[in-house]
């Protein structure tokens, strides 16, 4: 069930397609604005296209309207476990408050735990990262702690990072919670 991650996860609102170089240019634009790598573990797109296109995780591109506005990534995977982490998200100030981050943690989530098997999706962000935090909380996604000194980021920087799950037992409050959410946003 895990030789093969999806290619491509369809929404209402935005679609994700396994990224490629072809992404690339469109994803540039995307990520442009520097605000978006202030809590990312690299500063730029460039460097962060090249680490997603040769890493281990599998990596999307959000597509709003056909156009790439950011990614996300199924990451750190364990099948033998039943479990994944669902980060390296970013997207376009643009698209913040209009459902499409909402819609992508759904799309990835429902995937990750209705045909992949998963018992666990987690998710890290910096624990300084308020605006990751409070998303995180209203998915709802359960606070698991505070990792002191869990990685060093850009410039060989200390950070904390804020852990979160969501198991297999509280997939369909969430999923019923996102839905709601999206049902507004439509």
């Amino acid at each position: 069930m895990w030789e093969r991650l999806p290619d491509r996860l369809e929404g209402r609102i935005v679609v994700l397609e396994a990224l490629r170089p072809e992404h690339g240019d469109r994803l540039r634009e995307a990520g442009a604005d520097p605000s978006i790598w202030r809590w990312m573990r690299v500063g730029d797109v460039d460097t962060w296209l090249r680490s997603m296109l040769a890493g281990p995780d599998h990596a999307f591109a959000i597509l709003q309207d056909g156009a790439p506005v950011g990614s996300s990534s199924y990451m750190s995977l364990a099948p033998e476990h039943r479990r994944l982490e669902i980060g390296n998200t970013w997207m376009n100030p643009s698209t913040w408050g209009t459902g499409a981050n909402v819609e992508a943690k759904y799309l990835l989530m429902r995937h990750a735990f209705e045909e992949l098997g998963c018992l666990r999706v987690e998710f890290k962000t910096d624990a300084k990262n308020e605006r990751a935090r409070a998303a995180l909380a209203a998915l709802p996604a359960h606070f698991e702690g505070i990792h002191r000194k869990h990685m060093l980021v850009r410039d060989g920087k200390r950070r904390d990072s804020a852990w979160y799950a969501v198991i297999d037992d509280d997939w369909p409050e969430v999923k019923a919670a996102l839905e709601h959410r999206l049902a507004a946003k439509l």
